[in-house]
């Protein structure tokens, strides 16, 4: 009871928190929207600008289908790996965060990611979706020049996935023992401080690892680099500041894993195709390598598993899909078929060991992989696209086809972002640490988190 009461107070004190905080950031974003008049529209710009039904309608799917991936796909994904007793609190996390990071996106995060400011933040003049365009044929403010022949609505829309997907990813590090308090206290500074200046680094417009000329350019069509790299490095994070489970078992149930594995396979052709912002040549062939890779490396693992454990399992074909799927993410948009496979093999190969080996090498206690699939599949798929890069499919050459210093720049481009990323999120950890603690006391992960954090139970 006395644990219930705790956790009651905490989640209470997070949600006056959070409002507290949306009411100080509504009155910044008042104040900043009566000082700011809507930026007027240029005349090229909007000769090109002109929304195109044909993209809209193709975004608008891939809204639906990379939502899907998080809830249910992530969710019934994750719930299945863990013990029976912890299965709603790991779908409640996936939905929870879905929430949470719906809410940052809107009030800050696009804003800071999206929007022309430095090349290290964005600016402000989208503080809660202010001057979103609403007609961009009559100039009523500028649109987003990430995206310019759909409505700004619906790329909004079609980051916010991203970002919520995201975080929702690190869940499975910190599984089956982190307070469902601080998971929200870390979420929503981790998106604002990690996902949102990253994401600006690298897909803004004016970001310093997503520039042509000033400074240099990452390749990631598709968030290598933003989402999975920084996911599995928070991730790890996560893991080392939580520490080890007291005991475990298992995945409880291979079919809900199955069934969350391929919605996420399903989903992730809103996730890579729909990165190319348009219904066109480059979005096919994205689409075309996520699933050859995919195939690719649920293949690969399912023969290691096959010839060092003499039985291949279907959380592992799962596993190893999904790790192709990470590694095809930044290449999406910019290799051929041939890439694809080598992308595949690799990352069939490198995430069974990152998720062996390498996190028994690191000690670390990551419940569900997500350093060994995310971290380790992105970094391989970021550095391969500076290897694969096919210049007449995505405008840029790799390393194959003379190019080597696309592969240094991708290089590059994984350095900073690991080491910005395990820094800031270890920051973020230690402060929520002193300020509600990070891990549930032990007769809670003995009884089980669905029961004495939230009172419900799986029959």
């Amino acid at each position: 009871m006395a644990s219930r009461a705790s956790s009651s107070i905490a989640i209470s004190t997070l949600g006056c928190g959070l409002l507290a905080a949306a009411a100080v950031s509504l009155a910044c974003g008042t104040a900043l929207a009566q000082g700011v008049a809507p930026p007027a529209c240029d005349a090229k710009i909007l000769q090109r600008c002109t929304p195109n039904a044909g993209d809209t309608a193709w975004m608008l799917t891939a809204v639906a289908l990379v939502l899907m991936m998080t809830v249910p796909g992530l969710g019934l994904y994750y719930g299945g790996l863990v013990r029976r007793k912890n299965v709603g609190d790991t779908v409640m996390t996936s939905f929870a965060i879905t929430c949470l990071s719906t809410v940052l996106f809107a009030a800050v995060v696009y804003s800071l990611a999206f929007r022309p400011g430095t090349p290290f933040i964005g600016g402000l003049d989208r503080l809660f979706l202010e001057h979103i365009v609403s007609d961009i044929g009559k100039g009523t403010g500028t649109p987003n020049p990430l995206a310019p022949t759909i409505p700004e609505s619906v790329y909004i829309c079609f980051q916010m996935t991203f970002a919520i997907i995201t975080p929702a990813l690190i869940a499975g590090a910190f599984a089956e023992r982190m307070k469902f308090s601080a998971m929200l206290w870390f979420t929503g500074l981790w998106a604002v401080l990690v996902y949102a200046p990253v994401a600006h680094w690298v897909w803004g417009p004016d970001g310093f690892l997503a520039s042509n000329d000033t400074y240099i350019r990452v390749l990631d069509f598709a968030g290598g680099t933003v989402v999975h790299i920084n996911a599995g490095v928070a991730g790890l994070m996560c893991a080392i500041m939580v520490g080890r489970r007291r005991d475990t078992a298992p995945a409880h149930n291979m079919v809900l894993t199955f069934i969350g594995a391929s919605l996420l396979w399903v989903g992730w052709f809103g996730f890579n195709a729909g990165s190319a912002v348009t219904a066109g040549l480059q979005a096919g062939m994205a689409m075309l390598v996520t699933q050859i890779a995919a195939a690719v490396a649920a293949l690969t693992w399912m023969m290691l598993e096959w010839v060092l454990w003499r039985r291949p399992t279907v959380v592992g074909i799962c596993t190893g899909a999904v790790s192709g799927l990470v590694a095809i993410t930044p290449a999406s948009g910019f290799v051929g078929p041939t890439g694809a496979f080598a992308i595949g093999i690799a990352a069939g190969l490198l995430c069974y060991w990152g998720c062996t080996g390498l996190e028994r090498l690191l000690g670390c206690d990551d419940a569900l992989d997500c350093f060994g699939v995310h971290a380790v599949g992105g970094i391989v798929g970021a550095l391969l696209t500076g290897v694969f890069a096919v210049e007449k499919y995505g405008g840029v050459a790799g390393a194959l086809e003379g190019n080597i210093e696309q592969l240094l720049k991708q290089c590059v481009g994984v350095c900073i972002v690991v080491g910005y990323g395990a820094l800031a999120s270890l920051a973020i950890l230690l402060v929520v640490k002193l300020c509600v603690g990070l891990r549930v006391p032990d007769h809670v992960e003995r009884e089980g988190l669905d029961l004495a954090l939230h009172g419900e139970t799986l029959q």
